[in-house]
């Protein structure tokens, strides 16, 4: 009871201090550095609960395969979910520039070393050997830099250094080549081939996809972004959150990874999350997706959700 009454007091008293202080940060030009800080912590706040006991009995023993696409630096490498879980997946690397792939197989198990796309092609992946992370099946295109607030040197590393042709495979076929059946949690990164990448799925349906979107393209000839939802709408996928990535000079993102996972109030999502029950719920629970996954469970009535009933989704305070 005390705890409710302090916790009204503090919230009266936030929505009469806010519009000082933000008036305060403005003369201090810092406003937008708060807040962007403070998304950047509510989309992480979910980190302070641990819930690998749950999702060990969950899966059994059982590995969440994780095709990571673009995966310089390594698994999870950017922390985007909390490391402690990262031993609940069994990483499926893809890297087709050969340096950067012997790298990855003295890790990990499965490295996929050539590229991916929408069928069997060959195609040129130009190189910034400046930039190597920013290397792209398109070039750049410089007329978009400033709407990135790039400065001189940064737009200088967008430089070509080399222009090599790679084998292609589609991503059924690509994981049907190293043994995989299927994959639980598909991440694609890969600076404008995300589009031709999805379409290259076939069969498969993963239960979580992160993809890494650029609205303002930093590349030439890229697809609209919104032939990317489209795409993942006529699959049967929805979007449940999105983070803003880098420096932009709009109002909103110009790029952010955007996180899906089946439409649960469609027939083929339905199904795909009931067949997956376990899976489904871990991955969510990996991804801090509580009111949501909540929300779900009641509607599908999901039975692997009795253990988080107790948890209140942090990113909602």
């Amino acid at each position: 009871m005390l705890k409710k009454i302090i916790c009204r007091l503090v919230r009266s008293l936030t929505k009469i201090t806010l519009p000082i202080l933000s008036k305060i940060f403005i003369k201090l030009r810092i406003n937008r550095r708060i807040i962007n800080y403070l998304n950047s912590e509510s989309a992480t706040s979910n980190n302070s609960y641990n819930f690998s006991n749950i999702i060990l009995n969950l899966l059994q023993n059982k590995k969440l395969n994780g095709l990571d696409v673009g995966a310089q630096g390594g698994f999870n490498s950017d922390f985007f979910f909390a490391k402690r879980y990262n031993n609940f997946f069994e990483p499926i690397m893809v890297e087709p520039i050969k340096s950067e792939a012997e790298k990855l197989k003295s890790k990990y198990k499965y490295v996929i070393d050539h590229g991916l796309w929408s069928s069997s092609t060959k195609k040129d992946i130009f190189i910034l050997g400046n930039r190597l992370g920013s290397s792209s099946m398109y070039k750049p295109d410089k007329s978009s830099f400033k709407i990135y607030n790039l400065n001189q040197k940064n737009m200088e590393s967008f430089k070509i250094t080399e222009t090599i042709e790679i084998d292609c495979l589609a991503m059924s076929d690509a994981i049907k080549e190293i043994g995989i059946q299927a994959v639980d949690y598909l991440k694609i990164d890969t600076q404008g081939s995300e589009l031709e990448i999805l379409k290259g799925m076939n069969q498969l349906r993963p239960l979580l996809i992160r993809i890494e979107v650029q609205i303002f393209s930093m590349y030439k000839n890229v697809p609209s972004w919104t032939k990317l939802l489209n795409l993942l709408d006529d699959l049967g996928y929805m979007v449940c959150e999105w983070r803003k990535i880098g420096s932009n000079s709009t109002r909103t993102a110009t790029e952010m990874d955007m996180v899906f996972i089946p439409n649960y109030r469609t027939e083929k999502g339905k199904a795909l999350i009931k067949e997956n029950e376990n899976k489904f719920t871990s991955l969510m629970l990996i991804f801090g997706q509580l009111k949501l996954l909540k929300l779900i469970s009641k509607d599908l009535e999901l039975n692997s959700t009795k253990e988080i009933e107790n948890f209140e989704d942090r990113y909602f305070f």
